[in-house]
């Protein structure tokens, strides 16, 4: 972040190659985790300043809990990690993709992702992707 305590333009963000992220009023990063081999969607959480350095120091995924309102690496009980490959930033830096190496199901349901449903656009109903 600027060492200075204007905010960065967006043309800094834009178009700048210094990493300057773009947390909301709540501190939080949309955190995007895929497979890093077949670009799976596995999961999307929200990252705080601290969890997005745990991250990038550990090299295995940190995330924001909002419901409990604490830091926590993802396995941390499960023992289904996320190790970080490498981390897409979006154009206004205020979102990542993570490409990582999953040691287990990504979902806490025992699903491989959080995304196991569609939505019939026709009916309206969430059926399980086949």
């Amino acid at each position: 972040m600027s060492t200075n305590s204007q905010q960065p333009s967006a043309a800094q963000r834009e178009q700048g190659k210094a990493f300057l992220p773009k947390f909301d009023s709540a501190g939080l990063l949309t955190a995007i985790a895929c497979d890093a081999a077949t670009n799976e969607v596995l999961m999307v959480a929200f990252m705080n300043a601290e969890a997005l350095a745990k991250t990038r120091e550990t090299g295995l995924a940190h995330f924001w809990s909002r419901s409990r309102q604490s830091l926590w690496k993802k396995g941390e009980t499960s023992g289904n990690t996320l190790a970080v490959e490498e981390i897409l930033v979006d154009c206004d830096q205020d979102a990542l993709v993570m490409k990582v190496r999953a040691t287990g199901p990504a979902c806490h349901t025992g699903a491989d992702s959080c995304f196991y449903r569609k939505l019939d656009l026709e009916g309206g109903d969430v059926l399980v992707k086949a």
